[in-house]
């Protein structure tokens, strides 16, 4: 159906050190399909965790997606076949992309309700996964970049369990044009301002849209 999407996962995993070329972190990026229920909460799933909580974690970050329709063409630029959950993502989706999402757009996930809240900007764990330099910016560059729900209600999920949007919001702001803008030479001021005043956008993100509006009018 339309609004009924599929789902690999949901994926968890445990905090890893990473390490490549010098620079290493903690990371909970390499992530697993489960094979039962788990409980989603306002912060996550249980059994999940963040190698760095205050960059990646919070209500607003509760559960990270990422399009299954992308993998094929990093497989391709990378030169290797993506293990599940190659972006460190809680779901893999078939059939919506960023394009699509529109930012406080509310689906049903077993018994759970999400809202997408901002887009997922990559970071170098990226890098030190893959051992590839690029790929964070080239992530940043296509805006392949996935997207974080936060949960309005908790519930259990399953695997096997559909993403079902209940409600489009009427804004109709995408993923896809809200990282474009953050990114953009030269940045939009007003574009920057109305994207800031949607009211389902994550506040942290909010701030980051508005400090590139600050250090633009101070240059």
């Amino acid at each position: 159906m339309e609004n009924q999407f599929r789902v690999r996962g949901p994926n968890i995993g445990p905090v890893r050190w990473l390490a490549w070329d010098g620079r290493g972190a903690w990371s909970a990026i390499d992530k697993r399909p489960v094979d039962g229920p788990l409980r989603l909460t306002r912060t996550g799933f249980v059994g999940d965790a963040q190698g760095d909580p205050v960059r990646h974690g919070g209500p607003d970050k509760a559960v990270s997606a990422y399009p299954l329709d992308h993998y094929a063409g990093w497989e391709r630029w990378l030169g290797r076949p993506l293990p599940p959950a190659a972006f460190g993502e809680n779901l893999t989706v078939e059939g919506l992309t960023e394009e699509a999402v529109g930012i406080g757009d509310v689906f049903r996930l077993g018994t759970a309700l999400l809202q997408v809240a901002q887009p997922r900007r990559p970071c170098f764990k990226l890098e030190l996964r893959y051992q590839n330099r690029q790929l964070p910016a080239e992530v940043r560059q296509t805006g392949k970049s996935g997207w974080y729900f936060r949960v309005l209600e908790e519930g259990m999920v399953r695997p096997g369990d559909r993403l079902i949007r209940l409600e489009r919001d009427p804004r109709g702001v995408s993923v896809a044009a809200v990282m474009a803008a953050t990114d953009a030479e030269p940045p939009d001021p007003g574009l920057l301002c109305r994207l800031a005043d949607h009211p389902a956008l994550a506040d942290g993100y909010r701030r980051k849209l508005l400090g590139r509006l600050e250090r633009w009018d101070g240059g």
